[in-house]
Parts: structure tokens; C-alpha cells; sequence
């Protein structure tokens, strides 16, 4: 795997570190206080933090995308499902800091994860996205995401009831 992905000119992709854990946290928690793209609404502790991005490190699954000298996003992949018999799927989470959308750091997060998910042998990538989230179901369209399936009142936040996505892309 080659160790950095590089998309565009003004956004550079690389493997993630400990020291990128509190931009990934601010991130994270951004998304937790304000979206809908991840169904909590309990902000991670700098430990929780800490522990939830190591994890990811230990994989070799957690990269980030740096864009005028500061981390403007991330991306990582884990286990679909925690049963042996999910172990060659992943699941992919791609995450923008807030003002840097559109510029296209998601695709490059999303090309380096596809890429290394690939280089590790996965047969298959799902994203589990909420169905109002059309900007994220365009990426993954754009990277050859097919919707395989939708599930009604999934999950709930901010009092209201979403609807889950869920997308495929074969890797072999």
C-alpha cells in the first residue's frame, strides 16, 4: 500500500497518527452536536477519543486529508460486523471539517480508504449512510456505490426518525 494518497493538488491524504486525535475528535464531535451523520448525541470524551481513533491505528485503517496545513478531514474503514463471518467486509466513514466541503477532500479520503481496503484483501465495502444525506450518497456513487437496500426509521436523533442507506462497492 502506498503509505500517501494524493487527489488533488491542494488536498494531501495520509495514513493518520496519534497526534491527529484531537482534529479527528473536533471533527467527530462537530458531526455528533450538529448532522445526522452519526446517530449519538453524546460528544466523545478526549479518552473515548483517544481510544475510538487508536483502534483504528492498530488496523492500519484511519487516514486523514490535510489541506492548507491543517487536518480538514478524515476517513477510516473497520469491521462491518463483528462475526467471523463478515471478516472481508468493511465499512467505510468519511468525515469533512465544517466550511471545507466541496473541495474535494471526501473523494480523496475515499479513494485512499477504497484503495487500502483493497490492498488488504477485503471483498467489500458498505457504507451505511442517512438516506437524507445526498451529498454522501453522491460520493459514493461517484466511486461505484450501489444502493442495495433501505431501512426504514433505523435509527432516531434530534427527535425525529431517519431512514438508513445502505450502499455496496465489490473490491474483488
Amino acid at each position: 500500500m502506498n503509505p500517501i494518497y494524493e487527489r488533488s493538488r491542494a488536498v494531501t491524504v495520509r495514513p493518520a497518527h496519534p497526534g491527529d486525535t484531537e482534529a479527528v475528535r473536533a471533527i467527530r464531535n462537530h458531526a455528533i452536536e450538529h448532522s445526522t451523520a452519526l446517530w449519538t448525541q453524546t460528544p466523545q470524551s478526549a479518552t473515548e477519543g483517544a481510544a475510538w481513533l487508536r483502534a483504528h491505528l492498530e488496523r492500519g485503517t484511519a487516514f486523514v486529508a490535510e489541506a492548507a496545513g491543517e487536518v480538514a478531514g478524515f476517513g477510516v474503514y473497520a469491521p462491518w460486523r463483528d462475526l467471523d463471518g463478515f471478516r472481508h467486509t468493511v465499512e467505510d466513514s468519511v468525515y469533512v471539517r465544517e466550511g471545507r466541503h466541496g473541495l474535494g477532500i471526501g473523494s480523496a479520503l475515499l479513494a485512499a480508504l477504497i484503495a487500502s481496503a483493497r490492498d488488504a484483501g477485503h471483498h467489500a465495502v458498505i457504507a451505511d449512510i442517512e438516506s437524507g444525506n445526498a451529498g454522501s450518497i453522491r460520493l459514493h456513487e461517484r466511486f461505484g456505490f450501489h444502493h442495495i437496500g433501505t431501512v426504514p426509521e433505523a435509527g432516531t436523533k434530534f427527535g425525529r426518525w431517519f431512514d438508513l442507506t445502505i450502499m455496496r462497492l465489490p473490491l474483488t
